[in-house]
């Protein structure tokens, strides 16, 4: 059997397995990535059943899975959200996303620095590869049953929103760091901001409106003719999907940026009897694509790179999971009307996870630099991040929707 076939054969067996067995996984205070990463871990590195040494780059794989299941990721959070959900919500996401988001980028990278002892600008490289809060991940938390019954609505829109937002806006982040790295931060800086945040960021958020808006109005216009099947959500959605990565792509642009703008624009066109059924479909997709990029991480771990980091390891990764994100959240949660009370702080603080964006950025940051650090970093942050969340997610939820349920009764 080729390696290509028994892949295909290990992780499609794997999601469905792990998605008949979903709820006993959930009650025993497990993930779905985190089952995932661990077959890909016994599949890879301890078994060798799939070898990437005989792959042509898995780097490279790993970028473009990932790109694509980070995109297809921010389509379903866009389409989940309700539609008038940021207006009301603004000033929240604005410090969420402005200086929760920029202290996440300065500890991670400062940590590296201090940790590692590496150059300033390449370990604030790994500290904005480590930034995003992942949707791919932050999804599982907020999904399904479980989180409805525990969780309020509020935070779970809240959650996909930063989730979906911030992974995006990591793009520039990373890209200033990597100009840093190539030359003088003159001319680094002025390409930056002619480059990256006015044409790639600037320029994503138009071509995602555009297209957003054009598949929407497409999508009414075939109802309106009595064009379009019910059976036509799934490709439409995938299709808006591919169509702004693309053309992103074509245009050197942000392409994760363009298709969460697109996909929120997209919800605000059609119909609003036709949410719930694009929703439920985009969540299928979701996960179809969540675990296969699991699997193929826990095949391609870095271990002997890892071990070479010694006690620093350990050290840093501890020290990126408790400083990265939590004490910033608590200092600003009171200026987010959305967070009530220090405890859905404390939740909002921790359940940050990195996971798919990170790894994503981390492959793109190496197909720059050619620096394997970046990598190596990066990925075991992200495993210890899917372990640490994956096994506190469930737990995490229940203590929150007790401590919800004790108020609403002492307030009633």
């Amino acid at each position: 059997m080729s390696p290509l076939n028994l892949s295909l054969a290990v992780m499609g067996a794997a999601v469905l397995l792990i998605g008949l067995l979903s709820n006993p996984i959930k009650r025993a205070f497990l993930s779905g990535p985190l089952l995932a990463l661990l077959l890909g871990i016994v599949l890879g590195p301890v078994s060798g059943l799939l070898d990437p040494s005989g792959w042509a780059d898995p780097v490279t794989l790993i970028e473009e899975v990932a790109r694509l299941t980070v995109a297809v990721s921010l389509m379903g959070i866009a389409l989940r959200l309700p539609r008038r959900y940021l207006r009301p919500h603004w000033r929240a996401l604005v410090v969420v996303l402005g200086p929760v988001m920029l202290l996440m980028w300065l500890v991670s990278g400062m940590l590296v620095f201090a940790v590692l002892g590496v150059p300033i600008w390449l370990a604030l490289l790994i500290g904005a590869v480590l930034t995003p809060t992942d949707p791919v991940i932050a999804s599982t938390i907020v999904e399904g049953r479980l989180a409805q019954r525990l969780l309020p609505e509020r935070l779970r829109h809240f959650l996909s929103a930063e989730s979906g937002a911030n992974d995006a806006l990591a793009y520039p982040l990373v890209f200033l760091a990597l100009l840093m790295l190539e030359g003088p931060a003159a001319s680094a800086l002025s390409e930056w901001v002619w480059r990256s945040v006015l044409w790639e960021t600037g320029g994503a958020v138009l071509l995602g409106i555009a297209l957003g808006y054009v598949a929407g109005w497409l999508l009414v216009w075939g109802y309106r003719r009595e064009t379009v099947a019910e059976t036509s959500h799934l490709v439409y959605s995938l299709a808006l999907t591919a169509t702004a990565l693309g053309a992103t792509h074509v245009a050197e642009a942000n392409g994760l940026l363009a298709v969460f703008v697109s996909g929120l624009v997209f919800r605000r066109v059609i119909p609003e009897e036709e949410d719930q059924s694009e929703e439920r479909v985009q969540e299928a997709v979701n996960d179809f694509f969540l675990l296969p990029v699991f699997i193929l991480l826990g095949v391609v771990v870095p271990w002997r790179e890892w071990l070479d980091l010694g006690w620093r390891a350990a050290v840093l990764v501890v020290a990126v999971l408790l400083l990265r994100r939590l004490p910033a959240f608590l200092a600003l949660a009171p200026a987010m009307e959305t967070v009530r009370g220090r405890a859905e702080a404390l939740f909002l603080g921790w359940f940050g996870p990195i996971g798919v964006a990170a790894l994503y950025y981390a492959a793109l940051s190496r197909s720059e630099t050619g620096d394997e650090l970046v990598f190596t970093v990066a990925t075991l942050v992200i495993c210890s991040s899917v372990v640490a969340h994956g096994v506190t997610a469930t737990p995490g939820s229940r203590l929150l929707g007790r401590r919800e349920a004790r108020d609403r009764q002492a307030t009633g």
